[in-house]
């Protein structure tokens, strides 16, 4: 298992290097001024540009720049962002507010994805399989911004069962609400298909027959059983997909104005403001990784196989 720890470690190294250099030269590398957006509508002073591109390295080649900025990264330094604020600072505060919607959703999805995926596969063809098959479908084909327009639409500025909007440092818990059920409606309808499929097929297998020879109930044979051993690939996909979700939120929060990571990405992006987003996105890859590592790390743990290959 230590060698497999370490082994893991040393591959999240190059994948950090490549990613950051990757979403360092997709900003700084493309056409167009650094400094747009930084002064208005205006364009910056001389003085100004030549001050940030002195601080930054930008007339340094990319290499040079890139390694300055993960030297900087490397010592908890984000840069500053157009106002003048810290990004690292500013990500903290947000990184809050973003965990707590991302949980929200985990939750979310994985309860309703479950029920809704037992209850299909234990009724394989019948109403429910059906109706579940053909809800979560539509789900997965309709893009997530207009899942999200419709939900702020009808639940929230016609019906008013929800806030439209989540606004401030610190939401409610019910303002996030219909956020989460929207960042996670994709993942829930993956889920619910994924349960079904292996509820579908462990209800067939040796070990449950055996159990119905054995006089088993059939609370008892699906309960234990069966739900247990078809929850291990769930259980894997929600442990990757709580990092995905922390950084597939940048169209949640940008709907439903919500201040977290995602939203700071979503306004630098629109401001122009290239630190900030860099700084973002390249918090987001690190915390995306470090929860594939934890997942692979747990999975190894629950199956020696794997840590021993």
């Amino acid at each position: 298992m230590g060698k497999y720890i370490v082994r893991r470690l040393l591959q999240m190294i190059p994948v950090i290097i490549l990613s950051t250099f990757l979403i360092y030269a997709m900003v700084f590398a493309m056409p167009g001024d650094p400094t747009a957006g930084k002064c208005g509508e205006r364009p910056c002073p001389a003085a100004y540009v030549e001050k940030f591109n002195e601080k930054y390295h930008l007339d340094d080649p990319l290499p040079v720049q890139y390694g300055y900025y993960a030297k900087n990264v490397l010592q908890g330094d984000f840069g500053e962002n157009q106002y003048g604020n810290s990004v690292a600072e500013e990500l903290g505060e947000r990184f809050t507010v973003t965990g707590k919607l991302a949980v929200m959703a985990l939750v979310f999805e994985g309860v309703i994805g479950i029920i809704a995926g037992v209850l299909a596969g234990l009724r394989k063809g019948g109403f429910i399989d059906n109706l579940v098959l053909i809800s979560t479908l539509f789900v997965i084909s309709v893009p997530i911004f207009v899942v999200g327009f419709a939900a702020r639409y009808f639940l929230g500025l016609k019906w008013g069962i929800f806030p439209a909007l989540a606004s401030g440092k610190d939401p409610s818990f019910y303002s996030l609400i219909m956020p989460a059920m929207v960042l996670g409606s994709t993942s829930l309808a993956y889920i619910a298909r994924l349960m079904r499929t292996n509820i579908a097929e462990n209800i067939k297998s040796d070990y449950v027959r055996t159990a119905k020879a054995k006089g088993l109930s059939p609370k008892r044979i699906i309960g234990i059983h069966t739900l247990r051993n078809s929850m291990i690939p769930v259980i894997t996909f929600m442990g990757y997909d709580f990092g995905a979700l922390l950084g597939g939120a940048i169209v949640t929060e940008g709907i439903f104005n919500i201040m977290g990571v995602g939203g700071y990405i979503f306004t630098g992006i629109r401001n122009r403001d290239g630190i900030a987003v860099v700084g973002a996105v390249t918090a987001l890859v690190i915390v995306y990784l470090v929860m594939n590592l934890i997942v692979d790390l747990l999975y190894g743990a629950l199956d020696p196989r794997i840590s021993n290959d």
